[in-house]
C-alpha cells in the first residue's frame, strides 16, 4: 500500500523518505518564478513574502489531472493506494484527489478528509504510513485515523492577520481592526467542519503562547499528549513555549 499526502502535512523529507510516503506537489508563484513547496523551508518562505511586500504570491491547488497520473504512476507497483490530505474545508485538493481517484482503473484508491492541517494532518500520514508498513488493512486504517483526528488539537497564533484577510479567510474590515489594535488571535481548526474558528486573543505573541499553552492543558490536563511544535521566524518563542508545555 502506498500513502499520498500533500504539503500542507508540513512532514520532512526524512520522514516521507523513510517512511515511502509520496507528497503531492504544491507550486508557489514569485515574482523570480515558480518553485515546490517542499524546497522551501519556513523561514526561507518568510523570508520571500517578506522581500516582496507588498505584493504576495500565488499558489494553486494540485488539479486532478495530476493526482489521477500520481495514482496511475504508483498503481504500477501498488493496487492499493490511500490518499491523506488537508480538510476540505480550507482547501479544495481533497476534492482533486477524490476526481483523480475516479479517473486509476489499476488501483484502489481511498482518499481521506483529515479534517485539519500542518501538524495535525501529519499525525495521521504518520499513522497511515507506520499502520501500512506493518500491514494493517485499509479499513483498519481509516478507523485509527479517525480516531486520532478525534483527538488531536491544531491551535495557532500569528503577528499579522493581513494574509488571513489577502486569502479570504477574514474580512478586510476585521483585519485592519485587529491590525490597530495590534490583536494576536489565537486560532484553532474546528475538528467538525474543519474550518477556522477562534478561541480568543491577546495584544502579543507571548501572551498568545501563553493562552495556547493554557488552552491545551485544560483539554488534556493528565493526559499524555504528543506535541509538535512549527513555526516560522520563531525559534526563540519555540524555546519558551516548549518549556512552558513541559512545566504544565
Amino acid at each position: 500500500m502506498k500513502i499520498v499526502t500533500d504539503c500542507a502535512a508540513d512532514m520532512s523529507p526524512e520522514e516521507r523518505e523513510n517512511l515511502g510516503i509520496v507528497e503531492a506537489p504544491l507550486y508557489i508563484q514569485f515574482p523570480e518564478g515558480e518553485i515546490n513547496s517542499a524546497e522551501l523551508t519556513a523561514d526561507e518562505f518568510y523570508n520571500r513574502l517578506e522581500a516582496m511586500r507588498p505584493h504576495i504570491p500565488t499558489t494553486a491547488q494540485p488539479s486532478s489531472g495530476m493526482f489521477a497520473d500520481l495514482y496511475n504512476k504508483l498503481a504500477e507497483n501498488s493496487k492499493h493506494i490511500l490518499s491523506v490530505h488537508i480538510s476540505s474545508g480550507l482547501s479544495g485538493t481533497f476534492n482533486s484527489a477524490r476526481l483523480g481517484a475516479e479517473q486509476v482503473k489499476h488501483a484502489v484508491v481511498n482518499v481521506l478528509d483529515t479534517m485539519t492541517l500542518s501538524g495535525g494532518e501529519r499525525f495521521q500520514v504518520l499513522a497511515a504510513a507506520m499502520a501500512a508498513k506493518a500491514g494493517w488493512s485499509v479499513e483498519a486504517i481509516k478507523e485509527r485515523l479517525s480516531a486520532i483526528r478525534e483527538q488531536t488539537e491544531l491551535i495557532y497564533t500569528l503577528e499579522t492577520l493581513e494574509y488571513l484577510a489577502r486569502g479570504g479567510r477574514i474580512g478586510r474590515v476585521q483585519a485592519l481592526m485587529g491590525a490597530a489594535l495590534k490583536i494576536k488571535p489565537i486560532i484553532r481548526v474546528d475538528r467538525k467542519d474543519g474550518k477556522y474558528s477562534t478561541v480568543s486573543k491577546s495584544r502579543t505573541i507571548p501572551q498568545a503562547l501563553e493562552g495556547i499553552a493554557d488552552h491545551l492543558y485544560e483539554m488534556y490536563k493528565d493526559t499524555p499528549v504528543w506535541i509538535t511544535i512549527l513555526h516560522g521566524r520563531f525559534n526563540e518563542e519555540r524555546k519558551s513555549f516548549r518549556r512552558r508545555c513541559l512545566s504544565a
